[in-house]
């Protein structure tokens, strides 16, 4: 506020309207003499002082309505900073694009048929949502390459080819990323392809039945090691989430909770190793918690809290037995 109680907003809003109405008197004044109404026309007063020189300089040298055209010029300037500062330049330029391809649908080339190739996760009218074609867009101002590059920042598509064929027909073919595995990290649950592209947060229970990854990198790591894993069914069979330790090596937790901890190097023979395990002594079936197979010479297998106990049992007796007999 100022000190007549005034807002220094209004101060500052005022000054574009004095602007404008001075543009339009100006407008007017520079319309007149276009259409011919000179000096000749108008009684001049008596008390009129000399001109300008200003005024008579610009009037001999300037080109004529150069006045007329900066007058104008202004007025388009003061509109179009009006639009800016009011934020509706994408509503101004969605208009024009509505009037632009009602225009050319007027004229025959409104988009009659569309066809959708090479689609799997997405239907067809979010693949024209993503593309930002809709029932008011014209064949004829249509961007191809711009429908193609909004295709592609979707994470879903890998590849899109647009194409227009006159006069009304849009045709789409897509390379439709597909759903490889579930990756979890921090708490948070994602659909990842193949080349570890988050596809979308898991919400769908259709994706229930991906293999689940879980750790920083993993993402990126999962194809090569699933595709390992599957060499070995009777580990990939019971295997409910691999785990990228530190990003340098793995460990399998299986469905019944056992801990399989992989060696950093040679994981093909450690896992081959562990499947003849379980075919020759039933490895997963016994009372374990943890497979260690870290160490190269030597396998370390922790034993359940009631196997131990019993464990211990089996060799106080055996103790006790031996002592008896001597």
């Amino acid at each position: 506020m100022d000190g007549a109680g005034r807002s220094r907003r209004s101060e500052r809003s005022s000054g574009p309207k004095t602007d404008l109405k001075a543009a339009a008197i100006g407008a007017v004044v520079l319309l007149r003499e276009y259409f011919g109404f000179d000096r000749k026309h108008v009684k001049a007063s008596h008390d009129r002082g000399p001109p300008n020189r200003t005024i008579l300089w610009l009037e001999r040298h300037a080109p004529r309505r150069a006045a007329l055209w900066l007058t104008l010029a202004t007025l388009l300037g003061s509109a179009l900073l009006g639009v800016i500062r009011g934020g509706h330049v994408d509503a101004v330029l969605a208009e024009l694009a509505d009037r632009r391809n009602a225009l050319a649908n007027s004229a025959g080339f409104r988009i009659t048929s569309v066809v959708v190739n090479g689609r799997r996760q997405l239907s067809q009218d979010e693949v024209l949502g993503i593309g930002g074609v809709n029932g008011r867009s014209s064949l004829l101002f249509l961007d191809a390459a711009t429908v193609r590059d909004k295709l592609k920042a979707n994470p879903w598509i890998a590849d899109a080819t647009v194409q227009k064929f006159y006069p009304g027909q849009l045709r789409i073919d897509l390379v439709e990323r597909a759903a490889f595995a579930l990756w979890q990290q921090d708490g948070r649950l994602a659909v990842i392809a193949e080349d570890g592209a988050i596809l979308e947060p898991y919400l769908s229970r259709r994706f229930l039945s991906l293999p689940l990854v879980v750790g920083k990198g993993a993402e990126i790591r999962a194809r090569d090691f699933l595709e390992l894993l599957a060499r070995y069914p009777q580990v990939r069979s019971v295997t409910k989430a691999a785990i990228l330790v530190g990003e340098r090596r793995w460990n399998l937790r299986l469905k019944d909770g056992l801990d399989v901890r992989l060696p950093e190097q040679d994981v093909g023979n450690a896992l081959a190793v562990l499947s003849r395990m379980d075919k020759e002594d039933r490895l997963f079936s016994r009372d374990i918690v943890a497979v260690d197979m870290r160490l190269p010479d030597r396998l370390i297998v922790q034993l359940s809290e009631d196997a131990a106990k019993a464990r211990e049992e089996l060799f106080k007796d055996r103790k006790k037995k031996k002592a008896g007999d001597a």
